[in-house]
């Protein structure tokens, strides 16, 4: 399934997934998403290494178009590849 583009030019933009148990929280473009993994805080960008993470909990930032949009999560993992990221926690939810 293609994700919708960002109004900035839809190529530029990751395409970001976040899942928990009860419901797809957020699907669609970024421009970066900032989680709190395992061990610190985790950035990610366009062109970022594929990458698998465990996540932590706290406050997730996902940047679409320069405005942040925030999220509680606690638990899970990331994966991050080809500019595409995909979150699955045990909880997630708009802050």
């Amino acid at each position: 399934m293609a994700a919708p583009a960002a109004s900035s030019g839809g190529a530029g933009a990751l395409r970001v997934t976040v899942l928990s148990p009860e419901q797809t929280v957020y699907q669609g473009p970024a421009d970066g998403v900032v989680v709190p993994a395992h061990n610190g805080q985790l950035g990610i960008l366009r062109g970022h290494a594929p990458l698998m993470a465990l996540l932590g909990e706290g406050e997730m930032r996902i940047t679409v178009n320069g405005a942040d949009r925030r999220f509680r999560v606690s638990g899970g993992f990331l994966q991050v590849a080809d500019n595409e990221v995909t979150i699955l926690s045990e909880r997630a939810e708009p802050a």
